[in-house]
């Protein structure tokens, strides 16, 4: 669902009739409280008799005039004084925000002991620090992106130019063929999976629900990917009876090809991959367990962001893409996803709603 937002320009002062309002009965207080204790003075001065009630009738008006202009000189310094203390947070707070929309993601903002200012500052600081966080990774994927594009482009141009010679012996043409082959699925791969987390982050509720054998589709999602599992020689360990949910059934066909897929990707070759499925009275749970490398625990939360790469060492096999979708889904159908890896063993479970 597209939201529309008003667009607001920061570099013009922002009007708030509430705020301006409330500021004009401050001042008209402040003066009339000054005009008060002006004419309070006078009377007291006159009634103790340090100023005498003959010169009061004979300077009467010349008093009141002073008596004005000191009230609204001493008025518009309280009011002053009092505009810039009430304004100073919502002035670092225009100007912080004016500084994010430029770009600078490093400020924070600092209002003391202040309870109610302190929510403002605590938003604001969550938010600029999450801005930064996306910025970081956005232009790590952007590098990192480009870089998986040009590579396998790269390798197909190499090849092509090599194809072209007529000394060329077959079997090398054949082989040349083979990795074009697999360059140019590895780029559909990832072009596909952009669109797919481009689609899937525009949607904000679940329209298509049915309900549908899980296990089956499960079984289904293992069977397209047998290429891959049967080339690292991997035994499948399936611990599951016939289950239904009541999902999106397209979308959680992405959600099981991305884990497993992952999987089978990082999984030592020859070793097991587990397949369990846990059924109660409100909830399934999904575990799928491979052997191999360990994900870092610092990296257990941070390779469901968007673009993030656990391992440098994968970056060649992955786009930091696929479990940003995976997460996205499982969210939407009010689901959790985590990952926990030990004992050389790193176990992706799926929590979803019956």
């Amino acid at each position: 669902m597209k939201k529309n937002f008003k667009k607001i320009n920061l570099e013009k002062p922002i009007a708030n009739a509430k705020i301006n309002g409330f500021f004009i009965l401050i001042t008209g207080i402040i003066q009339l409280l000054s005009i008060a204790v002006i004419f309070g003075l006078g009377a007291i001065l006159t009634g103790t008799g340090v100023i005498e009630e003959e010169w009061w009738q004979a300077s009467s008006i010349p008093y009141i005039i002073l008596m004005i202009l000191s009230s609204i000189i001493i008025g518009i310094g309280f009011s002053a004084l009092a505009s810039k203390l009430l304004l100073a947070p919502y002035k670092s707070l225009v100007n912080a925000m004016i500084k994010v929309s430029r770009g600078d993601y490093s400020v924070r903002l600092s209002f003391g002991k202040n309870k109610t200012l302190n929510e403002v500052e605590n938003g604001f600081n969550t938010m600029a620090q999450e801005i930064s966080k996306t910025e970081m990774l956005r232009v790590d994927f952007v590098n990192n992106f480009s870089h998986e594009f040009k590579t396998p482009i790269a390798s197909i141009k190499g090849l092509l130019e090599l194809l072209k010679r007529e000394d060329l012996p077959k079997e090398k043409r054949q082989e040349y063929i083979e990795i074009i082959e697999e360059e140019t699925t590895r780029l559909l791969e990832m072009s596909s999976k952009v669109l797919q987390l481009s689609k899937i982050e525009n949607e904000s509720e679940i329209k298509r629900l049915v309900r549908y054998n899980l296990s089956e589709q499960i079984r289904n999602s293992i069977v397209m990917l047998e290429k891959k599992w049967e080339k690292k020689q991997l035994s499948l360990n399936l611990d599951f009876d016939e289950v239904e949910i009541k999902a999106d059934e397209e979308m959680l066909t992405h959600v099981w090809i991305n884990i497993l897929d992952n999987a089978i990707k990082f999984a030592r070759d020859g070793s097991e991959l587990y397949v369990k499925i846990i059924e109660s009275d409100s909830l399934i749970q999904v575990s799928i367990t491979n052997e191999g490398e360990e994900i870092k625990r610092e990296d257990e939360e941070k390779i469901f962001s968007k673009f993030y790469q656990a391992e440098s060492a994968h970056k060649s096999e992955g786009n930091g893409i696929g479990l940003s979708i995976v997460k996205h889904i499982v969210m939407l159908h009010n689901g959790e996803i985590s990952a926990k890896s030990e004992n050389k063993r790193t176990t992706f479970t799926v929590k979803l709603p019956k």
